[in-house]
């Protein structure tokens, strides 16, 4: 039961975030960035937001710089979004899923044009 209730709160946090980070974070060095996943612990302490990034990897490494400096004003918006007994601690990660997959992509499609050149 607790199970599907950190769930929800994972999937509640992950779509608060988002919209705080769309509209009222106005850090130039925030580049498009899409909130891709959160994993909140059993005991609501810690939230880990994965994010996908797009831009060079300066792009990305200034963005993660710029989430984590704004991380108190995203916590402190959050708990006024969601009524909860502590807001959890936010730690900013890429996900590196949508990168590993178009690699995957791309080398099957390198294997299936080697293939019709034979």
């Amino acid at each position: 039961m607790a199970r599907v209730r950190v769930g929800r709160v994972g999937e509640q946090v992950k779509k608060e975030i988002s919209q705080i980070l769309q509209s009222e974070i106005k850090d130039p060095r925030i580049g498009f960035l899409t909130v891709t996943g959160v994993d909140v612990t059993n005991d609501l302490s810690q939230a880990k937001v994965y994010l996908s990034v797009l831009g060079t990897d300066e792009q990305k490494e200034g963005t993660l710089k710029a989430l984590s400096s704004a991380s108190g004003y995203v916590r402190s918006e959050l708990g006024k979004r969601i009524r909860l007994r502590k807001v959890p601690e936010l730690i900013f990660k890429f996900d590196t899923s949508i990168d590993y997959g178009s690699r995957i992509e791309s080398l099957l499609h390198d294997l299936n044009d080697g293939k019709s050149a034979e």
